[in-house]
């Protein structure tokens, strides 16, 4: 495998504690690799610098081995990374199709013109078909339930066709068959080329789905290795289960 994601020797700060404190990580293309830690540990604060939504204090940041330090999300997302949050962001007063064809890059008053592109619309139906949501295609999002918004969430990232998707807690707060229905997709995009970079507390989820898994503890990686490897490894005992 090459290296998707490349960060070198990132740190960010907020007063006089560094949340981010030297860390380095490698996202190998293909792969579905898990962040995790506990709580504290920078795994957010990591992720919203790989995407743009914090600015590092220092570091280095290499996307498909190109330079992006310091890139604003939007051009983040133009260039194939993008991500989910915890709690889902859609639009709440539009329609779930509508969702999905802003999140192609195009601008509210769009919708209504013929600006937006046939193909755009199909690729909208398309998602919503594999995501079996075509039923509630022209619902508003604010009616569906949260394990719905977090779907239509991650089926909105996959509009740009994105090469890299770093999904924030994807089952937080969902049902077990939500769950189940999460991990399908992830397997069948990673299958189809995307490679996935997740922050989660389900260790179950985890430990299933995901390889390498790496693990921060008060700022910085301090191991990474397979599912199996990380469950024995001592500092991560200490560190992430507290034995």
């Amino acid at each position: 495998m090459t290296a998707l994601l490349e960060v070198t020797s990132a740190q960010k700060a907020f007063g006089g504690v560094r949340a981010v404190d030297d860390c380095s990580l490698t996202v190998e293309e293909g792969s579905i690799t898990a962040l995790i830690g506990p709580n504290g540990s920078g795994k957010t604060t990591l992720f919203n610098l790989i995407t743009g939504y914090l600015k590092a204090d220092g570091g280095q940041f290499r996307f498909r081995g190109q330079d992006v330090t310091g890139s604003d999300p939007g051009h983040l997302y133009r260039r194939g990374l993008t991500r989910t949050f915890q709690q889902a962001r859609v639009f709440p007063h539009m329609s779930v199709t509508e969702n999905l064809v802003v999140a192609g890059g195009y601008r509210w008053r769009d919708l209504v013109l013929p600006r937006v592109s046939g193909h755009d619309r199909h690729r909208a139906a398309e998602l919503l078909e594999e995501f079996r949501m075509t039923h509630v295609a022209d619902l508003l999002a604010s009616e569906l339930s949260y394990g719905q918004r977090k779907l239509l969430e991650f089926a909105a990232v996959l509009m740009s066709k994105p090469r890299l998707v770093l999904l924030d807690e994807p089952t937080a707060g969902v049902n077990p068959i939500m769950i189940d229905t999460m991990e399908r997709h992830v397997r069948e995009r990673n299958s189809a080329g995307v490679t996935f970079l997740v922050v989660e507390h389900d260790m179950q989820f985890v430990m299933r789905l995901c390889d390498p898994v790496v693990v921060l503890n008060n700022g910085k990686e301090i191991y990474a290795g397979s599912p199996a490897d990380v469950q024995q490894n001592p500092l991560v005992l200490d560190a992430y289960l507290g034995t």
